[in-house]
């Protein structure tokens, strides 16, 4: 039964591709499917009277989005218009014919997904103050232009030529060499060195230490030339009590506080652009509890600090603090986070995952097989896309197009979650991407894993396209790419919001359809993987004493102390290779192997490092683990406290013991005795 609310408009865009209007329209789940040839034009009422009676219209064209939303607002429409591209996604491809899976599946994702819950915003606000740093006679004349507008200051950096300051003293004008510049649209603070000698913040501009100057090494910028002046201070005595010069002053810091900064230097101080004021998403979450980077001062993963580009994200004691202020929303932190406690929330893995779910299983319903999921960033990627379907041979029919807002939050658990629901291939376009080093080395872990699991073929790859011109470098990755082995029976589940429920939930099904589990040498124990995996085991060596330093510092209860016994267990799934463990090892005796352990053997404790009780020499009493106490006499051995045989004996007694032992073979000493 058809809804008559919910109204499909597809254009073929005057006949430049193929749209199989009946094939479509019984795969288009209930909703009422029309094709059009000139919607923008000519059929153009068609629209406004499915706008006029309410109904709610998704558009296949992205190109009139604009004509077609201003027609949406003239009459009031009480439901915005839902808009899709099947033009250069699928119909304009050299595989025109094999295409309507992949349009069915576009259709899917467009029509019967719902609305994503929004993310939260943080307000960017700027007030006028107003910081021009650079060359003085550049500073200088935007500082005039721009007085009117805002409060001016000016740290004139240099001067290429004659400079002079203005007549009136409408800004504030510094000189010096700029240290740093930290802070955010609004909340900048810029620190300098003060180097000339003529103070600007004194100088009342009097001229009378340019006319003392026996050089004319003062300037009407009132700055002293250096390389002119032979310290006859007249300039001092002429100055006078004002006291705006000073030699001996050097490299004096300063400070201030403003709200915009124009930085006009050829090296600017910030290599990132603020964004004007009003409200940006908060583009990622933080959960405390399950950062590894830092324990007890020892140090852990700094993964998310290193990739950074907007240092954005900063050490603050075991865990780490994120500055939404100066996040720009790459989430390349979250990509390489072990433990998921930093997450991508513009959008959300789960919503990724739904969005792919649904695509991948209406391509499959509609007959498409080998399916390509190409995760794209949706300014940069999809004018990358828009170019190949203009210039070359578009997208290949079974490659299947998820815009995102940025390729680098494609991370190991949406990958191998993408494969495991049905995907045989899953690539990632670059372009827009701050660095995709971090992308390619989880590539090269899904590649490991999925290699040894028997799926033959190249099974992730990155597109490194930077931008709209590289069109033949995605043309060539796409069409010359044979497809891989996908997983036979796609899986049920939806991805998670945790990383680590998500990745275990990927590789437990990717393991159960492994085509090496029906070869005679089945799936294989475990695969190595590159430094860097979030999987792996800890080892330890002879040199262990179970001080059990190792469970205090591991964050995500990777090993444990038995409570019975002298014993070190390790729970390998748990294990993010952090290495806060090797760190905190007062014994050095810990090291790390990245590796993914297959079957149920990860998820079970096992013994890393067993030892006997010790007991005490005298009573009996336990004392510790053997190694411990043995490691203790052994670093002892030699001390002056510890010379003779009955000393260092006492080492092996408990305490009550040795107090014991010392009242009974101790000579006592007297106050006396240690009198003259």
């Amino acid at each position: 039964m058809r809804n008559s609310s919910k109204q499909i408009r597809l254009c073929d865009c005057n006949r430049s591709f193929d749209l199989d209007a009946e094939r479509l329209s019984g795969l288009s789940s209930g909703a009422g499917v029309s094709v059009h040839h000139e919607l923008c034009r000519r059929e153009l009422p068609v629209l406004e009277a499915d706008l006029a009676a309410g109904c709610d219209v998704a558009v296949s064209c992205t190109q009139e989005s604009a004509l077609f939303s201003e027609l949406a607002d003239s009459i009031d429409s009480a439901r915005p218009i839902r808009f899709f591209n099947l033009r250069e996604n699928a119909g304009w491809s050299d595989e025109r014919a094999a295409v309507t899976p992949k349009m069915a599946a576009l259709i899917a994702a467009a029509t019967t997904l719902p609305d994503v819950e929004p993310v939260t915003g943080v307000q960017m606000h700027a007030g006028r103050a107003l910081l021009i740093v650079g060359e003085a006679g550049a500073a200088l004349g935007w500082a005039e232009r721009l007085a009117s507008s805002f409060d001016v200051s000016v740290l004139m950096t240099e001067r290429a030529g004659e400079v002079e300051l203005p007549a009136e003293n409408t800004c504030q004008v510094w000189s010096g060499r700029p240290l740093a510049l930290k802070g955010h649209l609004g909340a900048f603070e810029l620190s300098w060195a003060q180097q000339n000698p003529i103070d600007l913040d004194l100088c009342v501009r009097c001229n009378a230490c340019i006319k003392a100057c026996p050089e004319g090494a003062i300037g009407f910028d009132f700055q002293v030339d250096a390389n002119k002046c032979k310290s006859h201070r007249a300039c001092v005595t002429a100055c006078g009590e004002i006291g705006a010069i000073d030699f001996s002053r050097k490299d004096v810091a300063r400070s201030e506080q403003f709200d915009l900064v124009l930085d006009l230097q050829a090296e600017p101080l910030l290599k990132r652009v603020e964004l004007p004021d009003g409200e940006k998403p908060r583009y990622v979450a933080f959960e405390s509890g399950l950062c590894a980077h830092s324990r007890s001062r020892k140090s852990g993963c700094n993964n998310c600090i290193e990739v950074c580009s907007t240092e954005a994200i900063r050490s603050n004691g075991d865990v780490i603090a994120v500055d939404p202020y100066l996040c720009k929303g790459c989430g390349t932190c979250s990509t390489v986070c072990p433990s998921g406690a930093l997450s991508f929330q513009y959008p959300r893995v789960p919503d990724v995952g739904l969005q792919v779910k649904t695509v991948l299983a209406e391509y499959a319903r509609a007959g498409g097989s080998d399916a390509c999921v190409l995760f794209h960033a949706a300014d940069a990627g999809g004018k990358l896309i828009e170019r190949l379907a203009r210039r070359g041979r578009g997208l290949p029919a079974r490659v299947i197009p998820v815009e995102i807002w940025s390729a680098d939050a494609i991370g190991l658990d949406l990958m191998l979650g993408t494969l495991a629901l049905g995907a045989c291939q899953v690539a990632v376009l670059t372009a827009g991407s701050h660095d995709p080093a971090p992308l390619q080395a989880q590539a090269g872990h899904a590649a490991a894993i999925l290699g040894a699991l028997g799926y033959a073929g190249e099974p992730v790859r990155i597109v490194d396209a930077a931008d709209a011109d590289d069109w033949k470098k995605l043309e060539r990755a796409l069409w010359d790419w044979t497809p891989a082995t996908a997983v036979s029976r796609p899986a049920s589940f939806r991805l998670l919001p945790k990383k680590r429920e998500t990745l275990d939930l990927a590789l437990r099904h990717l393991v159960a359809e492994a085509p090496a589990a029906r070869t005679e040498a089945g799936v294989p124990a475990m695969v190595a993987l590159k430094a860097g995996a979030p999987f792996g085991q800890v080892m330890a060596s002879d040199a262990c004493t179970l001080c059990m330093a190792c469970t205090g510092a591991c964050p995500a209860g990777a090993l444990r102390a038995s409570n019975d016994s002298y014993r070190l267990d390790f729970i390998e799934c748990n294990c993010l290779q952090c290495g806060l463990c090797v760190n905190a090892c007062p014994e050095s005796a810990l090291s790390l192997e990245p590796r993914l352990l297959f079957g149920d053997e990860a998820r079970r404790a096992r013994k890393l490092r067993e030892a006997d009780t010790f007991h005490c020499v005298s009573c009996g009493k336990a004392m510790g683990a053997s190694p411990m106490i043995e490691a203790m006499i052994s670093r002892l051995t030699g001390h002056s406290m510890f010379a003779s045989a009955t000393e260092l004996g006492r080492l092996r007694m408990c305490g009550d013991c040795r107090v014991i032992d010392l009242m009974k073979n101790e000579k006592s000493t007297k106050a006396w005795d240690m009198t003259e």
